[in-house]
């Protein structure tokens, strides 16, 4: 029998550890520096947990080398993971955008039969265990813990990634990796709340609104979204932002544009504002946009739009409509950065993909190393994407190279 040593019991490595154990010929050891697996598992999705997504084509994740995914996605895609957690008792539901939720909406669901399949004789939970360091023993590995060391003929180090460290986000598994001749590339926050100039965004705290958001680096258009925005103290959150936030954090000289009516053109709005003044009577401006939009927004753009709120809304000019109508459609905020891993839910860099095997994840440079999850230079949109990686790229790693 052989003994799989797995450094991090987050998503990929209790899938790996799962795939691993069905193996009998396997002894699996799972260390965990939590004092509990899965603790990030739980806040995914706001606790619902989107485990994945029904559209998994690669153009929905980035890296240095993207492609590098496509095997462990296409060898255990959708319905492989579908199957995987049918398996393990979980029912799924699909909602909006394709995303995959546990049947119970609740992220614990999750957790729970993982954590249930977990208990099997051949696998050894360590919580409260944290990998310091690795040495190469031969063709195995001794691993020392803060509760002594662990030897293991094969090693997969599925240790996270930077984000979320109130969650159990660490840099451990890229600083263990390194020792054995790796390297990483830039880290940077992915899936965060933006941060912006902040006098506009900070008078409309607590509201939500569907957008289309763009965000340009000067003149150019870097990348576009469209979703839930919710106006923060800071800055902007919500899904459509967390989109973005991966090029806020690589980018330079950024603003924000939010089209506000997206299935409208502006002239179409101007249109409608048009209409609406003819009707206006005694109407203020400050009311002037409550039939169109959330109230404390709507005056917000009349003052975006440089007209006053005590105005009569008949008397507003053509000009001023035509205005409005383009703030509606740009509201545009500079950009300052975002706030960190500190909020942020996934890393974007890793350690480098070329030094690893994409179609077993054993290290190129270690034999009978494997690496998965987020610690790899692979990080995916909000939607399901990188839990997926996870899954993914820990049911591969527990192959060990294997069919």
């Amino acid at each position: 029998m052989q003994t799989v040593l797995i450094i991090g019991a987050g998503a990929s490595g209790m899938a790996a550890a799962i795939t691993a154990a069905g193996d009998g010929g396997n002894r699996v050891i799972l260390l965990e520096k939590q004092s509990r697996p899965g603790k990030k598992l739980l806040a995914t999705g706001n606790g619902c947990c989107n485990l994945t997504n029904a559209d998994l084509s690669i153009e929905n994740y980035f890296g240095s080398e993207k492609e590098f995914a496509i095997p462990a996605l296409t060898r255990f895609g959708l319905e492989s993971t579908l199957d995987f957690f049918r398996s393990l008792g979980l029912l799924t539901r699909e909602e909006g955008g394709g995303r995959i939720y546990p049947y119970s909406m609740q992220a614990s669901s999750v957790l729970d039969v993982l954590r249930f399949a977990l208990e099997r004789p051949n696998i050894e939970l360590h919580c409260g265990a944290a990998a310091v360091s690795i040495e190469k023993k031969g063709s195995g590995f001794s691993v020392a813990t803060d509760k002594g060391p662990f030897f293991a003929d094969r090693l997969i180090v599925a240790a996270g990634g930077a984000a979320a460290p109130r969650l159990g986000g660490t840099a451990d598994g890229y600083k263990l990796l390194q020792t054995m001749g790796h390297s990483r590339t830039a880290l940077y926050p992915s899936l965060v709340q933006v941060k912006t100039e902040n006098a506009y965004p900070r008078a409309l705290k607590g509201i939500k609104t569907d957008a289309k958001v763009t965000l340009f680096s000067g003149k150019a258009a870097v990348c576009v979204s469209a979703g839930e925005v919710l106006f923060t103290e800071y800055g902007l959150s919500g899904p459509a932002v967390f989109e973005l936030s991966r090029f806020v954090s690589t980018g330079k000289d950024l603003s924000v544009s939010l089209d506000l009516m997206p299935e409208y053109a502006e002239d179409e709005v101007a249109g409608l504002l048009l209409e609406n003044r003819k009707s206006a009577g005694s109407l203020a401006c400050e009311n002037f946009l409550a039939g169109v939009l959330n109230k404390r927004l709507g005056q917000m753009l009349i003052k975006y739009s440089e007209i006053a709120l005590s105005a009569p809304a008949a008397s507003l000019k053509d000009a001023e409509i035509q205005r409005l109508a383009c703030s509606i459609k740009n509201f545009k905020l500079p950009v300052t950065g975002t706030t960190g891993f500190e909020n942020a839910q996934v890393t974007a860099g890793g350690i480098r993909t070329s030094e690893f095997r994409s179609d077993t994840l054993e290290s190129r440079l270690c034999p009978n190393l494997f690496a998965a999850g987020e610690v790899l230079d692979v990080d995916g949109r909000c939607g399901g994407y990188n839990l997926q990686w996870a899954w993914s790229s820990g049911r591969l790693a527990g192959k060990l190279g294997g069919l």
